[in-house]
């Protein structure tokens, strides 16, 4: 699914490190504003232990995991909204983004300069979501004129959309993101063709030392962009960047003592990974045989039909039925074969909502 993660934030928080862990796509991180200009687009496999303890039973040739693309986006100023530092081309690259991950630094480093002059996380985001917060309001303010315009015909609909649109221009005024209004369905449906920023799901990552993952949520700076996040309804993922770099610059053989000795079980990154993948409301199925294990993304809420025109469009056109068994059913069982001779492995029709972890076949005919 060509769905995409915003990696955003002040310069020199941290992003472009962050970006590089990731992917591993050698994006230039430098310790100075505006290093990145250009987004940078990584895809990056999600760990799955599902997927692993599947094909450890199953063994196949080949195994093939689902992915999720970040997009390392060039560091946002004050005054982006009106173009400062670039900004109207760094926010437009957000706008074709589907969720965003806002990195914050909650890091003292003498030797990396931070735009403010200081570290303050609260400051940090303020600053932000302030000029998303502007950039939104001029989007909605510009739909209000076009639609007082179009309102003065007297038709309802149009005059339903200006109240929408006023109501919305309203509350991002009073400096609200998109996501703290309390809108009606057909308010939301109203601007969806704005892609608001502040409309946007949000992960937020503290970029901290690895003096400070011992203390966690409970570190200071950590804490105040855990309880900001909290009152938005929003995450946190602690990482340090420049460790997560180191660990993925080693062989993958290295990989676990190097983890071992910093009291590490698995790589922060792995823990972002999942988190921005249901950020975008994904699931995961799977398909398991000889020949290859792998896992499929759709949406939460999708339907069987929906799910096998993922493999392909044919599967969805003369879909008509679905084998259907959950991850770890199959496990216990040992083997499709004996899931099947227990009465485990179900049929499925046409308005069977795919659940995460499902293992599947499809049946088709065109």
């Amino acid at each position: 699914m060509a769905l995409a993660v915003g990696i955003v934030g002040l310069p020199n928080v941290g992003k472009s490190t962050l970006f590089n862990a990731l992917s591993d796509a050698g994006a230039e991180s430098a310790n100075y504003p505006f290093c990145t200009i250009e987004p940078n687009h990584g895809v990056v496999p999600v760990p799955d232990a599902r997927l692993d303890a599947l094909v450890k039973v199953i063994q196949p040739k080949s195994t093939v995991p689902t992915s999720v693309e970040f997009v390392d986006i060039a560091g946002l100023v004050k005054g982006a909204s009106q173009g400062e530092g670039l900004g109207n081309q760094f926010l437009s690259n957000i706008r074709s983004c589907d969720a965003i991950v806002h990195v914050v630094r909650c890091f003292d480093d003498a030797n990396v300069v931070h735009v403010a002059g200081k570290v303050d996380p609260l400051d940090d985001v303020e600053v932000i979501n302030t000029e998303l917060i502007l950039r939104d309001l001029q989007s909605v303010e510009q739909r209000v004129q076009k639609l007082s315009k179009l309102a003065k015909s007297g038709d309802k609909k149009v005059k339903a959309q200006l109240a929408a649109a006023e109501k919305i221009a309203a509350g991002l005024g009073e400096g609200k993101s998109y996501r703290a209004l309390e809108l009606t369905d057909d308010e939301d449906a109203s601007v969806t063709d704005l892609a608001l920023l502040t409309a946007k799901p949000v992960l937020y990552v503290a970029n901290v030392d690895e003096s400070q993952l011992d203390a966690g949520f409970e570190d200071p700076q950590v804490k105040a962009l855990v309880d900001f996040a909290a009152s938005e309804s929003a995450e946190v993922v602690v990482i340090a960047a420049s460790t997560e770099a180191e660990i993925a610059a080693l062989p993958p053989e290295e990989r676990g003592e190097f983890l071992e000795s910093a009291g590490l079980e698995e790589p922060g990154l792995n823990r972002l990974i999942r988190k921005a993948y249901a950020l975008l409301d994904l699931i995961t199925y799977f398909t398991a045989g000889e020949k290859e294990c792998r896992a499929w993304t759709i949406k939460r809420g999708t339907l069987a039909p929906g799910a096998a025109g993922v493999i392909h469009t044919d599967f969805e056109r003369g879909f008509i039925k679905a084998e259907v068994i959950a991850w770890d059913t199959l496990l216990e069982c040992g083997s499709e074969a004996a899931a099947k001779s227990k009465g485990l492995l179900r049929i499925e029709g046409k308005e069977y909502e795919v659940q995460d972890g499902d293992v599947m076949h499809f049946r088709f005919n065109v």
